[in-house]
């Protein structure tokens, strides 16, 4: 019980403030145990974050995956808008996806290549997620012809890629700015 505390209250604290500016004795306190007895269930801060790190990649797949298959009855267009917009809204409604994207535009310089290895393990496969999900909609003729999937996909990413840049950087507000402009753009380029 103590274990996944110790990670409910470090990811808040990582979330909000990144590794430098996490501490142990914070999170400690929070949890009502000495710094101490934090080692007793990982062997320093390393492993903590990186504890968190990998269950935020599953849990950020399991969102994704779970809304790809919720929504898979939409117009393309509709799933894909609706995915920018929920993810928007995981950023600022949950501690998990925070620390996800934080981690991944501001990783620790000592565990880079660790986080940069997961990191694009993650997004190969959301990737291939949603170039099945450009399969489909080039098939029943919802996008354009000339399109390629894996174009689409790559194309999609880089969309909700600039989302996150403002969400991380500019705020919610500039955030919707940009995934309208973005959006509207990108969907005239695709669309059949």
């Amino acid at each position: 019980m103590t274990a996944a505390r110790i990670k409910e209250v470090a990811l808040k604290y990582f979330a909000n403030h990144g590794y430098e500016g996490a501490s142990l004795a914070d999170i400690a306190e929070e949890v009502g145990i000495k710094k101490q007895s934090i080692y007793t269930h990982f062997k320093g801060k390393d492993e903590l974050f990186l504890a968190l790190l990998y269950d935020a990649l599953a849990k950020e797949l399991s969102f994704v995956t779970s809304y790809l298959d919720r929504n898979k009855a939409r117009s393309v267009e509709a799933l894909l808008y609706g995915f920018l917009n929920e993810y928007q809204i995981c950023y600022e409604t949950n501690d998990n996806t925070k620390f996800y994207l934080r981690t991944a535009f501001f990783p620790p310089a000592h565990l880079y290549e660790e986080i940069v290895k997961e990191g694009y393990r993650y997004l190969d496969t959301v990737e291939a997620l949603l170039v099945t999900v450009f399969d489909q909609a080039k098939a029943s003729a919802s996008i354009h012809a000339g399109v390629g999937s894996e174009a689409a996909a790559a194309a999609f990413l880089s969309v909700l890629d600039g989302i996150f840049v403002e969400l991380l950087f500019g705020g919610s507000e500039r955030a919707t700015k940009r995934l309208e402009a973005s959006w509207l753009v990108y969907w005239r380029g695709i669309r059949q």
